[in-house]
């Protein structure tokens, strides 16, 4: 099928030249382009029209998996019909392994696998293969180590109606691909046999196929909902992919364990010759313990520390990945198309994920407890990276020097957004001193004359310190002088922070003192003015960066302006201010020419904290006492219908709600 946007939402604003420019960008074969898209300008939209345009298929990146969740839910509004995936880390939690050799520490390596978040990412690479109008949302577990395609592809299976197989033929199959046989409730990679039929989940969608066989061929197939045990259809075929993604051949993984083998016996030479008795011990031990599960049962705890070997890889050589799943032209080269989202933190993060992979693997390596080989079960280096992706799109309202570089390298400028369809501008910029003299009182006391008068007016004030101690004590002088205010950096809790930003968005205190926690991602619609302290101080959080998200706290609210305390003018400060400006010039002209009117976000005040501690517990409780009654009637199927509820639930990325409907199925369990 092809990409088609689903919407009645139409681009607006600076939408329609960035989308232009982007396609022509495109269609011409440049490799990097930057979409500089301010705060509220609709940066994912653009990037739906683009897909629209281009017909490819896409990868997204995000740098946490909040956000790629927020981003996968709107690309689906966007493409309903089309294939968008969602594919994170699946570990709910993890612990990976590793050696400290100062305290003779060893921790092992302590995973809980999310069994639906392993069902999207089979979801996603099966998409890649089967289909074209694909966009997968990932964060940077992308370029972690997958199964080589190849091999997963060549495993899969195309079962119909007629197909000649014998009842125990199948089961054989299915054991082959890595399913595996149960006689109670199935799960996703799971079968079971009953009678003269043989009924299968697939690792990628939480549906029954029922194979009814009719002597040496499948005689019917029938589609089942996996929870209500309601038939969906009687499809005349249907493909069948492994339950794992990591799919080795027989004759190769005994190829794979003689040069473990190998391996082991190099090494083992090498710590003798150094006089590193314990080590080669260690090693010995660990080793040959792994190898004797492999060869009896085909699995050991940490094996993905061998994949080099099962993959048939040089040393060295770059793992599969989920880039490795996506079309490449028949030179090799990539045929799909990458949107880098929030690029200035994004890129970094894919920069630096091989470098501590390696230092805590090295140490594992030196002291005996894997083989050398271990090293290249590893995320991609980020020239790899590189490499293996399509054509690139950064969007950011703040692009790093790396971006920048690569356009600049092409004779590129950024494709701007800085028009919002809101008619919101750019706030207002005051530059101040920071030392007082006989006519100016410094910039405590001015930002306190300045946060009394508007307070006054009921709008709410943001105030940036350079340290924590700054931070608590400015809160303590200002709640002297009777402004309610409270502070807010890394030593304050998660579920506090949420509280304290609802309660300054409810008026219940009127100013929020911070250090670098206000950058990014705070949509506060009642902050009429942010000061920002000390803002000549050159580092981290008095970057261009820095100033320029710090101002953009400011940009929803119609009246937002800003005052920027400096006794000097930084580079980083004659940047931020002249973007800012030049952002602000460019809107208020488009608002003039086309009439709008600006007004301020109005913005429903919804607390996160309750959601999270109390408004959960709530709705489980007013869940039990509205269920207990369906409960008693008859407990397994109403528990396989919450099940369905949950998976539902999931599916649409509301883990909230399936949260809800975990905690009481859990409650149910329990009786």
């Amino acid at each position: 099928m092809a990409f088609e946007i689903s919407t009645d939402k139409t681009p607006a604003g600076d939408q329609p030249k960035a989308i232009e420019s982007l396609v022509n960008g495109i269609n011409t074969g440049e490799q990097h382009q930057v979409l500089l898209g301010v705060t509220g300008s609709g940066k994912t939209f653009t990037g739906a029209n683009v897909i629209q345009q281009i017909q490819k298929p896409t990868l997204v990146i995000a740098h946490n998996k909040t956000l790629a969740a927020q981003l996968a839910q709107e690309y689906r509004d966007f493409f309903p019909n089309n294939a968008v995936h969602y594919f994170v880390s699946y570990y709910d939690y993890y612990q990976p392994e590793a050696y400290m050799p100062t305290s003779d520490t060893y921790i092992e390596k302590e995973a809980q696998i999310n069994e639906e978040i392993d069902r999207l990412r089979h979801a996603s690479t099966q998409a890649l293969l089967t289909r074209e109008d694909v966009i997968i949302v990932a964060s940077v577990s992308c370029i972690y180590g997958l199964g080589a395609p190849a091999e997963y592809l060549k495993k899969h299976l195309k079962i119909e109606k007629g197909f000649q197989t014998t009842r125990t033929e199948m089961l054989r199959t299915l054991v082959d691909m890595y399913f595996e046989r149960t006689t109670a409730d199935l799960n996703p990679g799971q079968f079971r046999a009953v009678g003269n039929t043989v009924e299968i989940m697939p690792t990628n969608e939480r549906v029954i196929y029922r194979l009814g066989f009719s002597g040496p061929a499948i005689g019917s197939i029938t589609k089942i909902d996996g929870v209500t045990r309601e038939v969906i259809g009687e499809p005349e075929v249907f493909f069948l992919f492994p339950a794992k993604h990591f799919v080795t051949p027989e004759d190769e993984r005994k190829v794979a364990m003689q040069d473990i083998k190998l391996e082991l016996d190099e090494q083992l030479a090498k710590f003798k010759e150094e006089g590193k008795l314990l080590e080669a011990e260690r090693l010995k031990r660990r080793t040959e313990h792994d190898l004797a599960l492999i060869r009896e049962v085909g699995y050991c705890n940490g094996i993905e520390n061998y994949s080099r070997h099962f993959d048939r890889r040089k040393p060295g050589e770059a793992p599969y990945t989920l880039l490795s799943y996506f079309p490449h032209k028949e030179d090799g080269t990539p045929d799909f198309l990458t949107i880098i989202d929030e690029s200035h933190v994004t890129v970094p993060q894919l920069n630096g994920m091989y470098a501590g992979d390696r230092s805590r693997k090295d140490t594992l390596v030196e002291h005996g407890f894997r083989l050398p080989s271990a090293v290249d079960n590893r995320p991609l280096r980020f020239a790899e990276f590189e490499e293996r992706v399509g054509q690139i799109i950064y969007t950011t309202a703040t692009p790093g020097k790396y971006e920048l570089k690569k356009i600049a390298d092409a004779g590129l400028e950024p494709v701007e957004q800085i028009i919002r369809p809101t008619g919101l501008v750019d706030p207002k910029i005051d530059m101040r001193p920071v030392t007082g003299t006989t006519e100016y009182p410094g910039q405590i006391k001015d930002f306190i004359t300045e946060a009394e008068e508007t307070i006054k007016r009921g709008a709410r004030v943001l105030v940036t310190t350079l340290t924590k101690q700054m931070a608590e004590d400015l809160t303590d002088f200002l709640e002297e002088k009777n402004i309610k205010t409270k502070y807010i950096h890394s030593d304050v809790e998660t579920i506090e922070r949420i509280e304290i930003l609802t309660d300054f968005r409810k008026g219940i205190f009127d100013c929020l003192v911070g250090v670098n926690l206000l950058r990014e991602g705070l949509d506060l619609p009642e902050v009429e003015l942010v000061a920002i302290l000390d803002a000549d101080k050159s580092g981290f959080l008095r970057s261009e960066t820095a100033l320029i998200q710090t101002i953009g706290r400011a940009a929803r609210n119609v009246d937002g302006r800003v005052i920027l305390y400096a006794d000097e003018m930084t580079e980083a400060l004659e940047y931020a201010v002249g973007e800012t400006n030049r952002r602000r010039e460019l809107q208020l002209a488009y608002n003039k020419e086309h009439k709008i009117t600006p007004k301020t976000i109005a913005k429903e005040i919804k607390s996160i904290a309750d959601q999270m501690r109390t408004q959960h517990d709530e709705t489980v409780d007013e869940l039990l006492r509205v269920d207990i009654e369906l409960y008693k009637k008859n407990p397994k199927k109403f528990l396989k219908e919450k099940r369905r509820q949950m998976e539902e639930a999931v599916s649409l990325l509301d883990f909230e709600t399936a949260a809800v409907i975990r905690d009481e199925i859990k409650y149910f369990e329990k009786l």
